[in-house]
């Protein structure tokens, strides 16, 4: 309720009666001891005419202007006694309005559906009206014991705070709506205005607040908002509130290149059919199945296939990226996608859910979908478009045989199924045994013997060997990378073993092989390592695991317990790529390693830029100090050897030995290296 709305006398509270009430009653005092005295001084003015000195003029003038002058004078005591009853009856009758409006008010505040209260300059509770308990449960002791702000929302409170004070400045309020805690833990939303009551000097004493409970209003205001913005049938966002969202990620992704999305247009197959065969309430029954199957499939979509890239701020929420846009056409917005294909993985997931029988009637239904979809690699820039490029995939989807997703960018198509036969054909090399394991040889710098491998993945096809820069990053995505490494790992134990009978050496020589980020989370990663060892025979003293710095660096109580259980299998721990994980180097020394490995970016650079060869000498340098091997990677020059040896490094591996090779003929470097050792000790 406003300050209009209410009167102004009426929201003074029970408090200030009584002054006004006070106040009358002093000028009555006032009033009737006034009169007494006035009457007594004329009284007293007539019957001094009676004393002996007025009787020495005896004429009759005399005494008639002596009648007169009393008749006058009892003439002004009568007139002035019937002012007197006058005045008092005036006040009987203020007395009477003000007792009438004290009433009035216990009236309105003790029935009164709108919460009134009185407070104090400092906040204090004055007085709170019985609709307080009525609306928010708290009894009048528990309202004194607590302070008027401690109910409030804390989000709401600084706001409250500042109408307060505006209201004490200005002497008038605003309205401002604010959210309480009702007694049973609920939050109540109240609409409130504020009017002050000020003291003789004019400053504000006390604060008048009438509250009026208005969450019923809200619940009922947000179910409109509501309503207008999502489906009446499934309650998934509509048309309206998707193009919305749409158009905020088409925004986004204009601004940030790095921020991809796509949009699915989902259209069920033969829906015609099914509404008018079983009629138009299983039709509608069918829908609400549909959209709950793909709203349970988009959750897991989301949590599983798209993890979230930071950096992009403001994405669109989870909550509004499925919708029905009418009929049997739905829509999902896949929101900050890392490539393609997981639009496609994620349309191929959902025509799975949706041929999972429905029950509809008692009856099995079983339903397929056509998928049309478009990405943010569109030029468009209004949401309505992009929607239109993929229900034109959808509708060639459904002339291509139904049952199938199409992508509305040709180029966007052809990459995703170029990266669908990639991972179809890393699945079937593996079952085939297409990996070869190749090896480069670590060499000792300063006797130039070979003191290991360093263990690679190559995939023989058909064509040709592929280099693992083409195919490793998406093994790992999709997982593959776990037993492609498991078999690496076991051969590379095995030819270990050969080459340590056949070319002995003091120390022995030793087997690098990389552990991948997914193999790294994996829980039983040392247990699986153990055994290879066992079935092998390699002591695991000679087995390197190379692990990259962020990984080695990043969850120190992650990372450090799987490496401490590395570390208890008596193998040697490498932080492979060294420098290049902006990681701090205070933690180097808590983490269990044996060896840096520098990367090569800063071995190839280090002959011509000194900053380069700055960082690898810090590099030795810090890693001599913490009592740590270094391996210098990529090392492909006689200058990148001779540097490496004036800075101490221990070893280093590159083009300049060997490029990777198999087996064989790493068997062959082996015997070569043997004999010139022993030329060497025969010199």
């Amino acid at each position: 309720m406003n300050q209009q709305e209410f009167p102004p006398e009426s929201q003074i509270s029970s408090e200030a009666i009584p002054i006004e009430v006070s106040r009358i009653e002093g000028h009555e005092w006032w009033l009737w001891g006034f009169a007494v005295a006035v009457t007594l001084a004329l009284t007293l003015g007539i019957v001094s005419f009676t004393f002996p000195w007025f009787a020495r003029e005896t004429d009759a003038a005399y005494w008639f202007d002596l009648k007169e002058w009393v008749r006058a004078l009892a003439g002004l005591v009568l007139l002035f006694d019937l002012y007197a009853i006058y005045q008092h009856l005036q006040l009987h009758r203020i007395r009477r309005q003000l007792a009438e409006r004290d009433e009035l008010f216990h009236l309105i505040s003790e029935n009164a559906a709108d919460m009134i209260a009185l407070v104090d300059s400092a906040g204090r509770r004055l007085y709170n009206s019985p609709s307080y308990q009525k609306v928010l449960g708290y009894s009048p002791e528990e309202l004194k014991a607590t302070s008027s702000m401690e109910q409030i929302h804390p989000e709401d409170r600084p706001r409250v705070l500042q109408a307060a004070e505006k209201a004490r400045l200005t002497g008038q309020g605003e309205r401002v709506e604010y959210r309480i805690r009702h007694k049973d833990g609920s939050w109540r939303t109240l609409e409130s205005t504020a009017c002050v009551i000020r003291n003789a000097k004019g400053e504000t004493d006390k604060v008048v607040i009438v509250n009026r409970d208005i969450t019923e209003r809200k619940r009922a205001e947000e179910m409109l908002v509501h309503n207008a913005f999502h489906d009446g049938l499934t309650n998934l966002p509509n048309r309206a509130l998707f193009l919305d969202r749409l158009q905020h990620s088409l925004t986004l992704s204009k601004r940030h290149p790095n921020y991809k999305f796509a949009v699915l247009l989902i259209d069920i197959d033969e829906f015609k059919i099914i509404n008018d065969s079983l009629g138009h309430a299983a039709g509608d029954e069918l829908l609400i199945q549909v959209g709950q199957r793909l709203k349970d499939s988009v959750r897991r979509a989301d949590m599983v296939s798209r993890p979230r890239t930071s950096g992009v701020p403001d994405r669109p929420a989870n909550d509004d990226t499925l919708a029905r846009l009418g009929g049997d056409e739905f829509a999902i917005l896949l929101d900050d996608i890392r490539d393609p294909i997981e639009a496609i993985r994620v349309a191929e997931r959902l025509q799975a859910e949706l041929a999972t029988p429905l029950v509809v009637d008692q009856r099995e239904i079983v339903i397929s979908a056509s998928i049309g979809i478009a990405a943010s690699a569109s030029p468009h820039t209004h949401a309505e478009d992009l929607l239109r490029d993929a229900d034109i995939a959808m509708y060639r989807a459904k002339r291509g045989g139904k049952a199938r997703c199409e992508v509305s960018d040709p180029a966007m198509h052809a990459s995703a199924v170029k990266r669908l036969s990639l991972e179809t054909d890393l699945r079937r090399a593996l079952e085939r045994g297409e990996f070869r394991v190749y090896y480069q040889p670590i060499v000792w710098l300063q006797t130039g013997e070979i003191a290991g491998f360093e263990a690679l993945t190559r995939w023989q096809r058909p064509e040709g060997i592929l280099s693992p820069i083409e195919f490793i990053a998406v093994a790992e995505e999709i997982g593959l990378i776990i037993p492609m490494n498991r078999q690496l790992l076991r051969e590379a134990c095995q030819h270990l073993r050969f080459w340590q009978s056949e070319f002995p050496s003091i120390p022995p020589l030793t087997m690098s092989v990389n552990v991948s980020p997914r193999e790294f989370a994996q829980p039983d990663l040392a247990g699986e390592i153990r055994k290879v060892l066992e079935q092998t025979g390699v002591d695991p003293s000679c087995l390197h695991l190379e692990i990259v710095e962020t990984i080695a660096m990043g969850d120190a109580e992650k990372s450090g317990h799987v490496l401490a259980q590395l570390k208890a299998l008596g193998v040697r721990l490498s932080i492979d790529d060294f420098g290049t994980g902006y990681s701090s180097l205070s933690r180097l020394h808590r983490i269990p390693v044996d060896i840096l490995k520098i990367d090569r970016a800063f071995i190839s650079n280090m002959d011509h830029d000194p900053e380069s060869r700055e960082i690898v000498r810090t590099i030795i340098m810090l890693a001599h100090n913490l009592g740590l091997k270094v391996v210098a990677e990529g090392a492909e020059t006689e200058e990148h050897i001779k540097l490496l040896k004036q800075l101490d490094c221990e070893m280093a591996q590159g083009y300049f030995f060997s490029r990777p090779a198999e087996d064989k003929a790493m068997s062959k470097l082996l015997a070569g290296n043997c004999r010139a050792a022993a030329k060497s000790v025969g010199r």
